[in-house]
């Protein structure tokens, strides 16, 4: 008997429609997007759901006929489902973890460059017809990251990749981590705190969690030198946004790159948007061709698991 999958919101993965999704196997319904009242008229009478970064709330699970037993999370994060509530129906949910590693690295690592070239400034300056950066001495911040301190909150396997380039990079690693560890070479663990009054650039990698919304707020952003830069390509909410906002208006740091926002779209009025010392992308990270395609194989390789008797990459 084939088993009846409900994808919700294949647009969020296959925006350009160049992926193939026949990976999937079964008796497969995929929709471009659902709102909450199509999501219960989509799911009934299906056993696996697959959805991406697209909220599933208590009332709506609540609701969730019998038939569904497995949810599973085109993603890494999965703070958009409601976990209690899956877990008192008997629905099992995983998620889809590093299938982005290395994209969501060199993401960061492409901000972290921009940041010390002012790329951004510079081309400004050249869509504003400036070229004094060509015909006089350079006008903008152009500096060296190798032996400047990069500081590293989360020790996954995104943490972890971005550790290692800048490593080739030599820069000097410190990596805040909920979980006591060892020092290994080149790589020293410290508290907050001591990142943050440390750290030249500090890059935030783990999950958003109730302990860890709003982890970077008003009195930690006090506490980073004022010639340093935050980059966020996790979720946007880690950071109080309206306290970085006050904090880059209030030269207390630096800069900051956020590949990820607390409110995703943006508002239009954002001052993110046009802010000198920021540079924003649209959660760009984990969009590349291969890792979308990547990520499609791992989920079907969760679901395989399922039908087979066993769950991988469980989250409840």
């Amino acid at each position: 008997m084939k088993h009846r999958i409900c994808m919700l919101n294949i647009a969020r993965i296959n925006y350009d429609h160049r992926l193939d999704i026949s990976c999937i196997k079964g008796d497969v319904v995929a929709y471009e997007d659902s709102d909450p009242q199509e999501i219960l008229q989509r799911v009934q009478d299906c056993e696996i759901v697959v959805s991406k970064e697209l909220e599933l709330s208590k009332a709506l699970i609540e609701q969730f006929p019998d038939s569904v037993r497995l949810i599973c999370e085109a993603g890494t994060g999965y703070n958009n489902i409601d976990l209690e509530t899956c877990r008192k129906k008997g629905i099992i949910v995983c998620n889809t973890p590093a299938y982005s590693t290395k994209r969501v690295a060199h993401t960061a690592i492409m901000l972290l460059l921009s940041l010390s070239s002012s790329m951004r400034e510079q081309l400004q300056m050249l869509e504003h017809k400036d070229y004094r950066n060509f015909t006089d001495h350079m006008l903008v911040e152009h500096t060296e990251v190798n032996d400047k301190t990069l500081g590293v909150i989360g020790y996954g396997s995104i943490g972890q990749e971005v550790i290692r380039i800048a490593k080739v990079l030599d820069m000097k690693i410190l990596v805040y981590t909920r979980t006591p560890r060892e020092h290994v070479e080149g790589v020293r663990f410290v508290s907050l705190p001591e990142l943050l009054k440390e750290s030249d650039y500090v890059s935030l990698h783990c999950p958003l969690t109730s302990e860890t919304r709003h982890l970077i707020d008003e009195v930690h952003l006090s506490m980073m030198k004022p010639s340093a830069a935050i980059i966020n390509t996790a979720r946007g909410a880690l950071i109080d946004e309206q306290a970085l906002i006050a904090a880059l208006q209030n030269k207390q740091i630096a800069k900051a790159a956020l590949d990820v926002q607390e409110e995703e779209p943006m508002r239009e009025d954002n001052p993110l948007y046009t802010m000198p010392n920021v540079i924003i992308t649209p959660h760009m990270g984990w969009r590349g061709l291969e890792t979308r395609q990547r990520l499609l194989q791992l989920v079907s390789a969760n679901i395989e698991a399922y039908m087979e008797g066993t769950v991988i990459n469980r989250v409840v």
